[in-house]
């Protein structure tokens, strides 16, 4: 009866347009009056708890160097050097949206930045060439949802504070499924291309490829800072987030210079010496770094990431607080009970867990509803012997597919910003590339080696206790 109570207080707070983090938070503490035999205290010492998770302090510091990274004209860099390696294939320009995507996605663990910073570039490329504004659309608004798969990925921190999952392992997990999902969008686009002969660009050079390496390699080396910092042993995921932060700020100001106080200031000038140049901007990196703080520019990318950060934050925690009702009450172990009792079994559990996830995505934030849902389903799946690595990457997936599916696809939205297009149209123009996700999201959950053979190679076993 509680549960039943307590769901019916989120789902109606949700449908009356309360904001998710009030409706989670409410409804748990209306529970806890109400129902439970918990005292009102525990809502301040949850949310006290809550403030102290050492892993949540990753977040703010994965969006703030996505803010300076997505400024900064990595993008720009970035698309270079896909077009480079891959535009002379036929459909070759949007085969490099997606390479472009996918690097741009381990530098920014956000799938509206991917689509912004990518989007914005490479459609307007496309159509250039002769692709239909629809086909570049579509190809962008599915790709950039690799920027919540591919580590580092905010979703993935959210989903281990959740619940108590590695990070470390979670990251790990996401390479080869994204891989294979960007490798599933370009033999789409590849065969496409081939039935409908769509353009293609004639090969650039090694010379070219190399030169695009060169402008793209400072921004594509955070993806070895973080990733090889992690699993080198230098420092845990929050540290590496703080280094990821403090770094795409130097690049940005310093090095790419497309904000800031030395924006258009060239790094080498024309018959400048290499080691004059150096020097040179060895001094201005010195002179400037405090103009660079405190320039108009840094304060805006500082001002945004921020707003992002409340947003997130304030949901995490009355997540977390309704997690707290949800064990108090015993809530997942007796849904658990019923299931086990119904006759549900792994397979089913996880068709199950997929249609749930799949109709909340197209109506929640994908941060909010893995909140929601995790605290219930982990435990089911714990006791119906599901990896906890592979649930956390079979949420990831779902929450792809729901940035991508109307009436709250956030990357619909997004691309219809970027491409002046309606929403309708965008919807239409996704949709053959959302059936391939579906067809991902099968491959994903029913082969849970894609997910578990990196991190488990490399680091063991998640071991789970106390659940």
């Amino acid at each position: 009866m509680e549960a039943a109570i307590l769901f019916i207080l989120v789902l109606g707070l949700l449908f009356l347009g309360v904001p998710i983090a009030i409706s989670l938070g409410l409804s748990s503490v209306l529970a806890i009056v109400l129902f439970s035999s918990d005292s009102i205290s525990s809502v301040a010492l949850q949310l006290f708890t809550a403030s102290q998770n050492y892993t949540l302090l990753a977040i703010p510091f994965f969006v703030l160097a996505s803010a300076f990274m997505s400024t900064g004209g990595v993008a720009r860099r970035i698309i270079r050097f896909a077009i480079a390696c891959v535009g002379h294939i036929r459909g070759g320009l949007a085969i490099a949206a997606v390479f472009s995507c996918m690097l741009f996605a381990a530098l920014s663990g956000s799938s509206p930045a991917t689509v912004v910073a990518i989007g914005t570039i490479a459609i307007a490329g496309m159509r250039q060439v002769g692709y239909t504004k629809e086909f570049a659309a579509g190809v962008i608004a599915n790709a950039g949802t690799l920027g919540i798969l591919i580590p580092p990925s905010i979703v993935m921190v959210v989903y281990s504070a959740a619940t108590d999952v590695s990070v470390g392992r979670m990251f790990l997990a996401g390479v080869v499924p994204g891989v294979v999902a960007g490798l599933m969008l370009m033999t789409a686009i590849y065969v496409n291309a081939r039935i409908k002969k769509m353009p293609k660009q004639p090969f650039a050079g090694m010379s070219e490829i190399l030169g695009a390496a060169g402008e793209a390699a400072f921004g594509l080396l955070l993806i070895v800072i973080i990733l090889g910092g992690i699993y080198g042993g230098i420092f845990t995921p929050t540290e590496a987030a703080a280094v990821a932060a403090v770094y795409a700020f130097l690049i940005a100001i310093f090095i790419y210079r497309d904000m800031g106080p030395l924006k258009d200031v060239p790094m080498r000038k024309e018959g400048e010496a290499i080691l004059a140049a150096v020097v040179r901007n060895l001094v201005l990196t010195v002179v400037y770094f405090l103009p660079g703080c405190f320039h108009a520019d840094t304060k805006k990318v500082l001002i945004d990431a921020a707003r992002t950060t409340i947003m997130l934050m304030f949901i995490i925690v009355n997540a977390l607080l309704f997690a707290h009702v949800l064990t108090s009450e015993r809530i997942p172990q007796a849904i658990t009970d019923w299931m086990i009792g119904a006759g549900f079994n792994w397979f089913t559990f996880l068709i199950a867990v997929n249609l749930l996830l799949l109709l909340g995505g197209q109506f929640m934030e994908p941060s909010g509803l893995l909140l929601i849902v995790a605290p219930v389903v982990f435990p089911i799946a714990m006791e119906l012997g599901v990896d906890p690595v592979h649930l956390g990457i079979i949420m990831v997936v779902n929450m792809e597919i729901g940035m991508i599916t109307p009436p709250i696809g956030l990357n619909l939205f997004v691309t219809s910003g970027i491409t002046g297009m309606s929403l309708v149209q965008v919807v239409r123009a996704s949709a053959p590339f959302v059936m391939i996700l579906f067809v991902f999201l099968i491959l994903i959950t029913y082969i849970p080696a894609l997910s578990t053979w990196l991190p488990y190679s490399l680091m063991g076993p998640e071991i789970v206790t106390n659940r």
